[in-house]
């Protein structure tokens, strides 16, 4: 088997969708955001405490966001969603 000396690796990339997510929050401090809809209560309760506790770095350092479940219920119609909003941090 042949090796490919090709140079170092790429440096890791920050998953896309959270980092474009990050960057809108950024852009508008304080002010909360619908950041997603999710099939049941406890999947946007785990995804808002990712969040908080910045599991991605996108959302790094922790404290940087806030993040809250929300369940409401519009024109008899049931979403379970995460609000979250920028409130400062190192960047």
């Amino acid at each position: 088997m042949n090796v490919e000396f090709i140079g170092p690796p790429p440096t890791k990339q920050p998953n896309t969708k959270h980092a474009v997510i990050a960057d809108n929050l950024r852009r508008h401090p304080s002010v909360w955001g619908v950041v997603r809809r999710a099939a049941t209560t406890t999947r946007a309760a785990s995804a808002a405490q990712a969040i908080r506790d910045a599991r991605l770095t996108s959302y790094a350092p922790v404290g940087s966001f806030e993040a809250v479940a929300r369940t409401v219920v519009e024109g008899g119609i049931v979403e379970h969603r995460v609000y979250a909003r920028y409130v400062g941090g190192e960047q």
